[in-house]
C-alpha cells in the first residue's frame, strides 16, 4: 500500500486468476484451457496479417469479427460486440447495463470475476445461494426479484461446478424478469449446453457474452464477444469508445474470425472433449469421486474420505495441477480441467495410487 493510492484502489480486492506455474513436464488441468491447438485456419489468417500494414491502425470496430459472429449465429453484425476477452466485455457490462441503487443478482458460487466488478463499479452484490446439489433454483431470483433487482448474471454452464441450466429455464427466469438486464456468461456452453444467443431477438433486456479462450483454443489471443439486442450493444460500445477505441488487434480480428468460420474443426475438437470428459467422471467415480454433472471442459469433483487440499497438494508434487478453492461449500471439491486423453489418464493413475 502507498501513499499515492486513492481511498478507492485501497478497498478494491483484485480478482485471482488461476495459477499459470513454469514447471517442467507439467499435466496442467487447472485453467480450463483446451488441450487442442487453435483451427489451422485461424493460425493461418493470424500469419497472414504479420506483415507492413501493422503500422496501421486495426479496425476499430472488428467489423469483420462482428460479421462472422453474426453469420455463425444467424444475427445481424449491430447485435454484436467484441473485445480483450469475456472479462473486458463482462466489465463493460457491469458499467454499461447494470443499474446502481439496486442489488445485482448473482450465485453464491460462481466466477468470483463478479463481486470484483461490483467492487470496482459501486454496484451492490447480492449472492443468491444455490440449492443442495448446487444447481441454480430459477424460482430463487423470481421471489429476489419483485422489481427490486439492478440485473442478475450468471454463468450457464456454471463455474465452478460445471452445472447447466435448461435453455428452457433461462426463458423461464426472462419471461419474470423483463425491467433489468439479464446475462449470461456462455464462456463453456459449447460443451454440452445451448446458447441463450436463440433469445435475444425474443428479449431485449437479454445480454450473452462468450470467450474464444475455450472452445476455439484461443485462450492466448484473449478474444470476446456479447450478442443481445442492438441497444445493449450501443450502450457497450459507449463504454468502449469512452475507454479504449481500438480494443482488437489485427491478429486478434483475423484469427478469431477464422475460427468461427471454421465449423468442422470446432465441431470435432468440442466433440473430443466431451467423450473425454465422460470417461474422466467415470474414471474418478470409480475411485470414490462424487462428481457434479458438467456440460463444462471440467469437472468438480469431492472424494468421500481424502481431503481435498491433501489430493490437490499430492498431485501437485507429481506435476498434476488441479484447481482447489478454499471457500466455504466448496472446500472438498477439486475443479479438474479435461485434458488429452493421456494426461487424464495420468491424473487417474496418480489418484488411484493415492
Amino acid at each position: 500500500m502507498s501513499q499515492f493510492w486513492s481511498p478507492f484502489v485501497k478497498d478494491l480486492v483484485p480478482y485471482v486468476p488461476g495459477e499459470q506455474p513454469k514447471m517442467t513436464r507439467l499435466v496442467k488441468l487447472n485453467t480450463n484451457e483446451n488441450p487442442y491447438g487453435p483451427s489451422p485456419q485461424a493460425i493461418a489468417a493470424m500469419q497472414a496479417e504479420v506483415n507492413d500494414d501493422l503500422r496501421l491502425y486495426p479496425d476499430p470496430n472488428g467489423d469483420r469479427l462482428k460479421q462472422a459472429v453474426a453469420r455463425y449465429y444467424g444475427v445481424e453484425a449491430n447485435q454484436v460486440f467484441v473485445g480483450n476477452g469475456s472479462d473486458e466485455v463482462l466489465a463493460h457490462a457491469f458499467h454499461a447495463l447494470f443499474q446502481h441503487g439496486k442489488p445485482l443478482l448473482f450465485p453464491d458460487i460462481t466466477y468470483s470475476f463478479y463481486p470484483v466488478y461490483c467492487g470496482l463499479y459501486g454496484i451492490e452484490p447480492k449472492p443468491i445461494p444455490l440449492d443442495e446439489n448446487f444447481q441454480i433454483n430459477i424460482a430463487d431470483y423470481f421471489r429476489a426479484n419483485a422489481g427490486e433487482n439492478g440485473g442478475i448474471i450468471f454463468p450457464n454452464p456454471n463455474a465452478p461446478t460445471g452445472c447447466l441450466l435448461p435453455l428452457a429455464a433461462v426463458e423461464q427466469l426472462l419471461k419474470q424478469n423483463t425491467d433489468t438486464v439479464v446475462l449470461v456468461d456462455e464462456a463453456y456452453v459449447d460443451f454440452g449446453g445451448e446458447s441463450a444467443i436463440a433469445l435475444v431477438n425474443q428479449y431485449p433486456n437479454l445480454l450473452v457474452t462468450q470467450t474464444l479462450s475455450k472452445s476455439r483454443s484461443l485462450a492466448g489471443l484473449r478474444v470476446g464477444i456479447a450478442v443481445g439486442h442492438p441497444d445493449l450493444i450501443e450502450a457497450l460500445e459507449r463504454i468502449k469508445n469512452s475507454f479504449n477505441s481500438y480494443p482488437l488487434d489485427r491478429m486478434a480480428i483475423a484469427g478469431a474470425a477464422a475460427a468461427f468460420d471454421d465449423r468442422e474443426y470446432f465441431n470435432d475438437t468440442c466433440a473430443r472433449v466431451i467423450n473425454s470428459r465422460e470417461a474422466v467422471v467415470a474414471g474418478l467415480e470409480q475411485l470414490g469421486f462424487d462428481v457434479l454433472p458438467s456440460a463444462a471442459n471440467f469437472v468438480f469433483a469431492r472424494h468421500a474420505d481424502k481431503d481435498a487440499a491433501q489430493l490437490a497438494q499430492a498431485l501437485r508434487e507429481q506435476g498434476i495441477i488441479v484447481r482447489h478453492f478454499k471457500t466455504p461449500r466448496i472446500a472438498q471439491f477439486l475443479r479438474i480441467t479435461i485434458g488429452t486423453d493421456e494426461q487424464n489418464q495420468i491424473l487417474l493413475d496418480a489418484l488411484k495410487a493415492l
